[in-house]
């Protein structure tokens, strides 16, 4: 089991809000690794490197390799990443070690492809709609997928796919399948025209619009 991203990082022994903010200013970003039995360790890593990883969507979905002086202490998968509120910065990451031979739980992404040469939308002219994005998988570290891809091109308008028609790799299994929810994942819909229809103006009849104009009255002899 290797991991295809290595972070670099550095033991840290300060906690609280301080020591975090600290780091940050200091451009670096606190971590937490933890699970499979040992004790949690306080980690941080560079932010630029770090933020480098992240724009990389496997990264979420990969064993990272964590690396302490050069040699690389534990494989992980990333279980939560924290954001600044509004600067593009990392603030804070935990991570989850794996073992080998214990499955894990996992978001994978769905990759949907062939959609523009599908009958529903070449000949058709439906539109696909993606009704979920991911998927939660179970496995061991070293079956896990990148991600899913979803073949849409043999679907017709009103046709969907669901959980039980994608190809998964050897051992990995599809969570909400396996807890009997095969849901729909793609479905090709059809394109309503929307025809506008001008309102007619009101048509006011003149004698309604007029005013009123009374007869003069006969003078008396």
């Amino acid at each position: 089991m290797s991991g295809k991203f290595e972070l670099n990082a550095e033991m840290r022994s300060a906690k609280g809000t301080g020591a975090s903010r600290r780091l940050r200013r200091a451009g670096k970003v606190p971590g937490i690794l933890y699970g499979a039995g040992k004790d949690p360790v306080m980690l941080s890593f560079e932010h630029d490197p770090l933020w480098h990883h992240t724009r990389h969507e496997a990264f979420f979905t990969s064993i990272l390799s964590i690396k302490v002086d050069g040699k690389i202490i534990d494989q992980a998968v990333l279980r939560d990443l924290h954001m600044h509120p509004y600067k593009p910065r990392v603030a804070h990451m935990d991570l989850q070690r794996v073992s080998a031979t214990e499955r894990l739980h996992l978001p994978v992404p769905l990759h949907f492809i062939n959609q523009e040469s599908a009958p529903g939308v070449k000949l058709q002219g439906g539109l696909v709609a993606h009704l979920v994005t991911e998927v939660d998988v179970s496995c061991l570290p070293s079956q896990l997928p990148e991600f899913l891809a979803v073949d849409v091109g043999n679907l017709h308008v009103g046709e969907s796919i669901h959980l039980s028609n994608l190809a998964v790799p050897a051992g990995v299994t599809l969570t909400d399948l396996a807890h009997g929810n095969d849901l729909a994942v793609v479905t090709i819909t059809v394109v309503r025209e929307t025809v506008e229809v001008e309102e007619a103006a009101p048509v006011v009849e003149a004698a309604a619009s007029a005013p009123e104009t009374q007869a003069p009255k006969a003078e008396g002899k």
